[in-house]
């Protein structure tokens, strides 16, 4: 077990309902190791979403704290937030700029979290190396460094977001559903480019998913969260002995 890299402690999201104060999240606690890769799950309305929202500071906590390596960042602006976490969401649309070419964006991801001036972006000398980054992916995005990022398929501009979200190697990186918008084939092509960046640079990760398959295959730990609550946290020997069946039961 490795240094804790993400740590929350008796976490509340409370939000008003009409007239009603409406609890999102109830005494969330949660430990996450450095390299940890931990895929969650949890019905439509659990609070998956939510608590990506409460870590990267898009929803403020209501009670409890939360640690990232070491620091509290409970009270953060979610843009001081962005220098240390990655976020990829399921809308492909949503991580790139669409008039920006595929390098032009790759050049804006170097310098996430920085405050941006009026200095070249030099991005002839980098071409090399975008290059060599987008040829890691199963798409052709490696022959597409000079196309605005709206002619990009879905797969492709997702396969960016994720480029984007790593090329800094975040201490946290969160993927929200983020194959949930692919066609299967490009899914799996985006899953397996993402465990391989997962891997090679150690990065501790959260990834919610509603692909059972994807749970069970993908990761070190898997979470289930139901009505604001986390239930269950299967490290990986116990996910081992899980299947499609038993993660089922929680959505009966």
């Amino acid at each position: 077990m490795g240094t804790t890299q993400l740590k929350l402690t008796d976490v509340n999201v409370k939000v008003m309902a009409g007239h009603d104060v409406k609890t999102l999240l109830s005494e969330v606690n949660l430990d996450i190791h450095e390299g940890d890769f931990a895929t969650i799950i949890g019905t439509n309305g659990a609070g998956k979403s939510t608590l990506f929202n409460a870590i990267g500071g898009d929803l403020p906590v209501t009670g409890g704290t939360i640690e990232l390596a070491g620091e509290r960042i409970e009270k953060q602006t979610p843009e001081k937030r962005a220098r240390h976490i990655a976020r990829v969401f399921q809308d492909p649309k949503m991580g790139t700029a669409p008039r920006m070419t595929v390098a032009e964006n790759l050049a804006l991801a170097m310098h996430r979290g920085e405050r941006l001036g009026l200095k070249s972006r030099a991005l002839r000398q980098k071409m090399d190396h975008f290059l060599e980054v987008t040829k890691q992916t199963p798409n052709g995005l490696d022959e597409a460094l000079n196309k605005p990022t709206s002619e990009l398929s879905g797969g492709q501009r997702q396969a960016l977001s994720l480029l984007m979200a790593t090329m800094r190697q975040p201490d946290l990186l969160m993927l929200d559903e983020h194959t949930a918008a692919l066609d299967p084939h490009t899914s799996k092509a985006i899953m397996d480019l993402t465990n391989q960046i997962v891997a090679d640079n150690k990065l501790t990760c959260l990834m919610i998913t509603h692909q059972m398959d994807d749970a069970l295959k993908f990761g070190n730990r898997l979470i289930v969260v139901d009505a604001g609550h986390v239930v269950a946290d299967y490290d990986a020997a116990a996910k081992q002995q899980l299947n499609n069946a038993d993660l089922l039961n929680y959505f009966a």
